[in-house]
């Protein structure tokens, strides 16, 4: 009987039936592909057994053989194309091949001995045998997914690459009572502010000091006009704990490199988070510079705009003439005279310096900087084709940008708490940048707000003569605990911070009402002449206790702080630095409490951060229970207060 088959043309049911063999024919070679891989990772669990005399293995070889050596069944290639089993051939033909296949699958397993580890073997691995090996089975397609390989594996921690400025600082000592270099050590420094060093009762230079102010001034070698050999200064970084020098570090060279300028103009910017640290550094400026012809301008917004361009330009029938050298702002007034004052120029800025730099970056949504900076560099249309040292915009070094010499613009960057993150660094456009540290070599980017990503040495360096102690308690007993702290110590000073403007007033209205203790409270509740007058009392020692939110936590230079107390446990690593950071200054030593309602991921933070010695402190019950009277009237005034206060607000 013959058979006939009869080659349609392919309509959609033969083009969806197509797909479903192909689809069938990947299946069955990516099964076929795990039971391969399951004999095989059976056989590696088995334990090895005695190997069988040479003759039963030969025999037990050659069967193996003759059995993959079986040819598969001729099939008739028909006009349709492709044999039976492959995804060309008619469904009802395909369906009875594979079975053929499995079948002989099948038959070929029983027959195969089951215990015999070497018949098994040969049977999945053919390498092994002497005769030839087989055909390679056809393995899945490229783009199948193959399964498998299940084991977990402890994936390894990628190392964030950092450049090699911030990979390998200037290390500097951290301990500003060792390692002190005499004056007299580092003659670069001008002789006139060396006698004004010593009527400071400066004797030394505290291990930053001695670092950074030999490396400013030799970049001021030839002059702050053109840098040494015609090429730009690098600029400097410095990352350095609370009151180990810094702010002396960049005073001294500052001065120096303008003590030789003929004409007055600016020649330095020097920009700070806050006012009252502004004012601080400014006073500082004005110290060294008071024998000298230079002259510091403050500008923060604590006197009116009129009044700040008064001490910055004069108007003269010849134009414009210019009366600062050192200007000290704040980004936000200094954008605002950037913008608003006739006359005002910084064409000529040789040093802008940042203090508290990772706050100032922080502020960076404001545009404070590249305002600054396009005001430093003359756009195309100003510029004066005749005139000398003229600044252009940053551009590849090569030999045709240095044959014209012009003045540089170098950038100092100050922080305890600075960022080594490149990406945050990149904003601030450095040129060849170094640093230096007090910290260890870091192994990747740092940053305060996120834990954990320092290495064993801490993320940030303390003052040596810090104690940290941190204190469980409610929040029921929060203000007696501080009582009971200041009472029980007999301190002078001390600082306690709190995490809101409404808290530092609810304190210092308890504390008061509790009495006995001298108290004041600084926040921006007051004016900035108030808040003055606060710290000069705090600093004369006419008030014990001094409540603040985190306005005083940020360079603030308050002389014999022995304690400073985080009523508020601060958020962020890099806060807790800058408030603890008010004592121990200078080498002296000083104490730290932060009360705790909840202590294990406070802890955690300041552990992983690298604080030394943290320890804990309890208050127990009997100690606070004869302050409890005098506690409880306190908090009857205190509502009453409250009450008085809100009623005059609604008025």
């Amino acid at each position: 009987m013959a058979l006939f088959h009869v080659a349609r043309y392919s309509g959609p049911e033969a083009a969806g039936a197509e797909a479903e063999a192909e689809a069938d024919g990947r299946a069955r070679a990516l099964l076929e592909r795990l039971r391969c891989r399951a004999r095989e990772r059976q056989l590696q669990k088995q334990p090895p057994q005695q190997e069988p005399s040479e003759p039963a293995e030969a025999a037990q070889t050659a069967q193996a053989a003759g059995k993959r050596r079986r040819r598969p069944r001729r099939t008739r290639r028909r006009k349709s194309g492709g044999a039976p089993g492959s995804p060309h051939a008619p469904p009802c033909k395909r369906r009875k091949a594979d079975d053929e296949d499995e079948d002989a699958g099948a038959e070929s397993r029983e027959e195969a001995p089951a215990g015999n580890s070497v018949g098994a073997e040969a049977a999945g691995s053919p390498e092994g045998q002497g005769g030839p090996p087989p055909e390679e089975a056809p393995g899945p397609p490229a783009h199948a997914l193959v399964l498998g390989g299940f084991g977990r594996s402890k994936a390894p921690k990628v190392q964030p690459f950092l450049p090699a400025w911030l990979a390998e600082p200037s290390c500097v000592g951290k301990n500003v009572t060792e390692g002190l270099v005499s004056i007299e050590d580092i003659p670069e420094v001008h002789p006139d502010l060396q006698k004004r060093l010593r009527a400071q009762g400066i004797s030394s230079y505290f291990p930053v000091q001695a670092a950074v102010i030999p490396a400013l001034l030799e970049s001021t070698a030839n002059g702050f006009l053109v840098s040494r050999g015609g090429y730009r200064p690098s600029d400097l970084c410095v990352s350095a704990p609370t009151g180990s020098g810094k702010t002396l570090a960049f005073v001294i060279p500052v001065v120096q490199a303008l003590l030789r300028r003929a004409v007055c103009q600016v020649r330095a910017l020097v920009v700070l988070p806050t006012k009252e640290l502004a004012q601080q550094v400014s006073n500082v400026f004005s110290v060294y510079a008071d024998a000298t012809p230079l002259r510091v301008a403050l500008l923060t917004g604590q006197k009116s705009l009129a009044k700040e361009q008064e001490s910055l330009v004069q108007d003269t029938a010849d134009g414009f003439r210019c009366l600062a050298d050192i200007v000290v702002a704040t980004p936000g007034r200094l954008v605002d005279h950037v913008e608003q004052t006739p006359g005002f120029s910084l064409q000529h800025l040789r040093f802008l310096v940042i203090d508290e730099a990772d706050r100032v970056i922080d502020s960076m949504h404001q545009s404070w900087l590249p305002r600054v900076l396009a005001a430093a560099f003359p756009s195309e249309g100003t510029r004066d084709p005749f005139a000398l040292l003229q600044r252009t915009q940053p551009r590849a070094v090569t030999a045709a940008s240095v044959c014209c010499p012009q003045m540089p613009l170098q950038k100092l960057l100050f922080s305890a708490t600075l960022t080594q993150n490149p990406e945050k660094l990149q904003q601030l456009g450095l040129y060849r940048p170094r640093l230096f540290s007090t910290g260890s070599v870091h192994g990747g980017p740092r940053d305060a707000d996120v834990d954990g990503d320092g290495d064993s040495g801490g993320k940030y360096t303390f003052p040596a003569g810090l104690t940290h102690r941190y204190v469980p308690c409610s929040l029921r007993l929060k203000p007696l605990v501080v009582l009971h702290l200041i009472l029980e110590m007999n301190l002078s000073r001390v600082l306690c911070f709190t995490n809101s403007r409404e808290n530092s007033h609810r304190l210092f209205l308890l504390v008061q009402a509790f009495g006995g203790v001298r108290v004041a409270e600084f926040s921006s509740r007051y004016g900035p002449g108030s808040r003055k007058r606060i710290l000069k009392r705090f600093q004369q020692g006419k008030i014990q206790l001094l409540i603040s939110t985190d306005a005083t936590a940020r360079g603030i230079d308050v002389q014999g702080v022995q304690l400073v107390v985080n009523y508020d446990a601060p958020q962020y690593l890099r806060t807790y630095v800058h408030r603890v950071g008010r004592t121990a200054r200078a080498g002296k030593s000083g104490q730290a409490f932060t009360l705790l309602l909840k202590e294990r991921r406070f802890v955690r933070m300041l552990r992983e951060g690298g604080v030394p010695g943290l320890e804990r402190h309890d208050a127990p019950s009997e100690l606070l229970q004869p302050l409890a009277p005098r506690y409880q009237e306190a908090l009857s005034q205190l509502e009453s207060a409250v009450r008085e206060e809100r009623k005059q607000k609604a008025a």
